[in-house]
């Protein structure tokens, strides 16, 4: 039989074009990321191709929002092996299952999640594998990191949800999760075999439950070159954000920026450890460690944290008020009327959980009130970008987790901020694997926020944006790894020598030149045979 042949015609004409309306015509967002699945399957150069021309309409494609919906239903969108699931099944093998990837003198950086808190969606066990493969797209398509070497990692150890184990397409271990030394006993198997199979791999923890979020950070952080984006990412993007927020806020009202107060609605591992991170803001205005945790309050579903709380998470007790006496304060409304925040923040993943009252009650005490809905996805957003910009008269500071279009309101056009990740993320783990630094420092952290605030355009400023536009993301991760690169070697924690010996502008130069392009399109996946 011979082989099939091409259309005639086939060499002149755009398959990039092709494939754009391809994917424009499917109407079901899931639909879409099944067809970039596959056409990333087809022809890797040509997705990557596509995915950098188009950022803004695919990332919420690929990323957050539908990537939810993908993860959710994962077991049955399955197509073909992607990642590389490590079983709780393999618990004393795991070096002989990490030693199958195909790609073992390559692996420069791995996400791993063991699926059991993805975004705002709960556990979803080993469905949660599109997190990993998700995030580690945005590291090619957003700081250059060469697709060879991503190893996105799904732990598979079993489920909570029971839906899951009863549905015969679940593609996971049918257990409920480990917990205690079965799991750190896992967990440091896997992390040594790691550090033998992928001696120079960098690790981004991605949704892992709260509790086990912040203990394998701290177990692990100062022995192997590992971070926690829920943890340290989303703090410092925040922090960044939330640094050009309070600027324009305080523009508008005089308010010293060491006079900010924050309410964080959520004091889960994200609204935790970005409330770590935005200490820094305090401090960097001239506070003390200790004033500066007294600017932040924490809500959680049974109201403002307060310190004398009866079985209080240990995870909690850090931002835990000392100050307040009265019966416990469940109404956010009330909440705000009590500590007058400057600055609203929601990690809560609750739908709708800031309404017109509690919008209209920051509204009145703030001339421009920073109001930040965080949670991911869309669907578990705390507030519709519309909404904050009505019933605000057009005042609000706004940044989201989840993107959202810019709208006119009063004959002016209002552009929202996305707190995405992605702008921190990749820079991050594209300068600590240049200076092959030995641990991801909290000082790298808080210097990639720096970065990410400074790099607004003046155009970006006079739009009074928070975040810069996403277009120029590789630009702006190479900012932010200048920046991670500068404070590892100040930190003494790299290893790569020669960057110590060169300029600012040399060493950008450099960055740029390290990212990685698709080779030029010239129909290379469609040879005429």
């Amino acid at each position: 039989m011979s082989p099939p042949r091409f259309p005639p015609q086939f060499a002149n004409t755009d398959h990039r074009q092709r494939s754009l309306l391809q994917l424009r015509s499917k109407q079901i967002a899931l639909e879409k990321y099944i067809y970039l699945n596959g056409l990333k399957e087809r022809d890797s150069h040509l997705f990557y191709d596509i995915l950098l021309e188009n950022m803004q309409e695919m990332i919420p494609i690929l990323y957050t929002p539908t990537v939810g919906e993908a993860c959710v239903n994962y077991s049955h969108i399955w197509r073909r092996p992607e990642g590389l699931y490590v079983s709780i099944n393999d618990k004393g093998r795991i070096r002989d299952v990490l030693a199958t990837w195909p790609n073992l003198i390559d692996g420069r950086i791995a996400v791993v999640t063991d699926g059991s808190r993805i975004l705002g969606l709960g556990d979803l066990g080993a469905n949660g594998l599109p997190i990993s493969i998700g995030k580690l797209d945005l590291y090619i398509a957003g700081a250059g990191i060469k697709p060879l070497s991503t190893v996105p990692i799904c732990l598979d150890l079993g489920t909570n949800t029971q839906r899951y184990l009863d549905d015969p397409l679940y593609i996971g271990v049918r257990r409920p999760r480990p917990t205690g030394p079965e799991m750190d006993a896992f967990m440091d198997e896997f992390m040594e075999a790691m550090k033998e199979v992928f001696p120079t791999l960098l690790v981004q923890f991605e949704d892992f439950s709260t509790d086990n979020a912040f203990k394998y950070l701290d177990r692990y952080r100062y022995q192997y070159r590992v971070f926690n984006d829920d943890i340290q990412g989303t703090g410092s993007v925040i922090l960044s954000g939330f640094t050009n927020a309070a600027r324009l806020a305080s523009a508008a009202s005089g308010l010293p920026p060491s006079d900010h107060k924050i309410l964080f609605f959520g004091a889960g591992s994200a609204g935790i450890g970005v409330a770590k991170q935005l200490l820094s803001f305090f401090t960097m205005s001239g506070l003390s460690p200790e004033e500066a945790r007294s600017r932040i309050y924490t809500v959680d579903s049974k109201g403002l944290i307060t310190a004398d709380r009866k079985g209080l998470q240990e995870h909690k007790k850090f931002f835990a008020r000392t100050d307040y006496n009265g019966p416990p304060m469940t109404d956010l409304v009330d909440i705000i009327n009590y500590v007058k925040p400057t600055a609203l923040l929601g990690l809560s993943t609750i739908k709708n959980a800031f309404s017109e009252q509690v919008v209209k009650a920051m509204s009145a005490l703030n001339k421009r009130p920073v109001i930040f809905p965080l949670s991911n996805p869309s669907s578990l957003c705390e507030l519709e970008y519309q909404d904050a910009v009505e019933w605000t008269d057009g005042k609000v500071i706004f940044a989201s987790g989840s993107p959202y279009k810019p709208l006119s309101y009063g004959g002016v056009m209002h552009e929202p901020g996305q707190g995405n990740n992605m702008y921190i993320f990749p820079g991050i783990g594209l300068g600590s694997i240049l200076c092959k630094t030995r641990h991801v420092s909290d000082a790298m952290v808080e210097q990639a926020a720096i970065a990410l605030a400074s790099s607004l355009t003046e155009d970006e400023k006079a739009a009074e944006l928070v975040y810069p536009r996403l277009e120029r993301i590789r630009d702006i991760s190479a900012q932010v790894a200048i920046a991670v690169i500068r404070q590892a070697q100040k930190e003494k924690l790299d290893d790569n020598a020669y960057l110590r010996t060169l300029p600012d502008s040399d060493l950008l130069g450099l960055i740029h030149d390290k990212m990685w392009q698709p080779p030029a399109l010239h129909l290379q996946s469609f040879t005429r045979l």
